[in-house]
């Protein structure tokens, strides 16, 4: 599974999800691109899953024709501590989640 944590996802939570092959967005080159231009770019590098905190993103992206899904994590804020409490549930969406889908957790 390769995953691309948002700019606005702290960059640690991905030392929290084993066996995930994670970049986050500056890894991987595309910082500072708008939300729709980043999924494009993301499914072109490969990447499966986009993972955000991001709560308006599921009204400005029509996922319909995507082959990269979206796990929208719910948390008090983006710090890690408060990403911490829903890696579990992460790793299992992580594990079942199919293209074109978004999944809330938290």
């Amino acid at each position: 599974m390769k995953v691309l944590l948002d700019e606005c996802v702290s960059r640690k939570l991905k030392n929290y999800l084993p066996g995930i092959d994670c970049k986050t967005v500056p890894e991987a080159g595309l910082a500072g691109k708008k939300n729709g231009e980043l999924l494009r770019l993301a499914e072109l590098a490969g990447f499966q899953v986009f993972l955000t905190v991001d709560q308006g993103i599921e009204y400005q992206q029509n996922l319909q024709h995507r082959s990269i899904a979206i796990t929208l994590v719910q948390a008090l804020s983006s710090r890690l501590d408060d990403l911490l409490p829903h890696a579990p549930k992460i790793l299992k969406v992580l594990n079942s989640i199919q293209r074109g889908q978004l999944i809330k957790i938290g």
